[in-house]
C-alpha cells in the first residue's frame, strides 16, 4: 500500500513537471524500480503512466499550440508517430545499456541549447540556411528518442525549436507537451501489445499524472514567461546533472 500512495504522488508531481518543462519521467522511472518493477518494464510502464497526463496538458495549453512558421504541422505530427513507433520497436528489440549512457551527453547538449538556443541560433542562421527539411528530420530523430527512452524528450524538443528560431515560450511549451504526447503515442500501443506494463502500478500513476498534467499546465500559462524560460533552464541543469551522478558515478 506505500508503494502505491508513493506512485500515486510521483504521479503528481510528474505529470506537473511535463506541463511545466518536461522531465517527469525522471522521477517516475526510479520510483517504479523502487516498487519493484524491472528496469525495461518500469521505462515501458512510466511511458504508458504519463502518456494521458501530456494530453491533459495539451488540451489545456490548446490555445497557444501553433504550426511552426512554413512547416506544416501534419507532417510534424506523421514524423513524430513514425519516429516514436521506431523508437518503441528498438526498446523492444535491443539492449539500452549503451544508449542509457550516452543519455547525460544529449541532455547536456540540449540544456545548453535551449539555454543559449535564441544566441546560438542566430549566428547559425547565418552561417547556414535552416530549411524545412532540417527542422523536420530533427523532429524525426526526436520522435525516436521519446519512443525508445523519452526521458527529457520534452526538453530536447523545446531546446531544438528554440536552435531553429521558435521563441515564443508559451508556444514552445504547448507544443512540447503535443509532440511529446504524440511521440509516445505508437510506444505505449507497442508497450502494451509486448506486455511489458505492469498494470497496477502504472493504473496508479497513470490517474495521477492526468491531474497533475491538467493542473500543472492551469498554473503554468499564468506564469511570466521570462521567469517560466528561466525556470526551465535551472530544472534542465539539474536534471542533467542528476543523469551524469546516476550513471557515472
Amino acid at each position: 500500500m506505500e508503494n502505491y500512495i508513493l506512485l500515486f504522488f510521483i504521479g503528481l508531481l510528474a505529470g506537473a513537471i511535463n506541463a511545466a518543462a518536461g522531465g517527469g519521467s525522471f522521477i517516475t522511472f526510479p520510483a517504479l524500480i523502487y516498487a519493484g518493477v524491472p528496469p525495461i518494464q518500469a521505462n515501458a510502464s512510466s511511458t504508458v503512466a504519463l502518456f494521458p497526463g501530456s494530453l491533459a496538458s495539451a488540451w489545456k495549453f490548446r490555445e497557444y499550440i501553433r504550426p511552426f512558421p512554413n512547416i506544416s504541422i501534419t507532417t510534424m505530427i506523421i514524423l513524430t508517430l513514425l519516429g516514436g513507433c521506431a523508437g518503441g520497436l528498438l526498446l523492444l528489440y535491443t539492449p539500452s545499456t549503451g544508449f542509457k549512457l550516452v543519455v547525460p551527453w544529449l541532455l547536456l547538449i540540449g540544456s545548453l541549447a535551449f539555454a543559449f538556443g535564441k544566441q546560438a541560433g542566430n549566428w547559425l542562421r547565418k552561417k547556414i540556411n535552416i530549411g524545412s527539411g532540417l527542422v523536420l528530420g530533427a523532429q524525426f530523430v526526436l520522435g525516436i528518442y521519446g519512443g525508445y527512452f523519452g526521458g527529457a524528450v520534452g526538453i530536447m524538443m523545446m531546446a531544438v525549436w528554440a536552435l531553429f528560431g521558435l521563441s515564443d515560450i508559451k508556444v514552445i511549451n504547448a507544443n512540447k507537451t503535443l509532440f511529446t504526447g504524440i511521440a509516445n503515442a505508437v510506444a505505449v500501443i507497442l508497450f502494451i501489445a509486448a506486455g511489458k506494463v505492469y498494470w497496477p502500478e502504472t493504473c496508479t500513476m497513470m490517474v495521477a499524472t492526468i491531474l497533475g498534467g491538467y493542473y500543472g499546465a492551469h498554473f503554468t500559462k499564468k506564469l511570466n514567461p521570462v521567469k517560466l524560460r528561466m525556470g526551465i533552464v535551472i530544472f534542465n541543469f539539474v536534471i542533467t546533472t542528476v543523469f551524469f551522478i546516476k550513471t557515472y558515478f
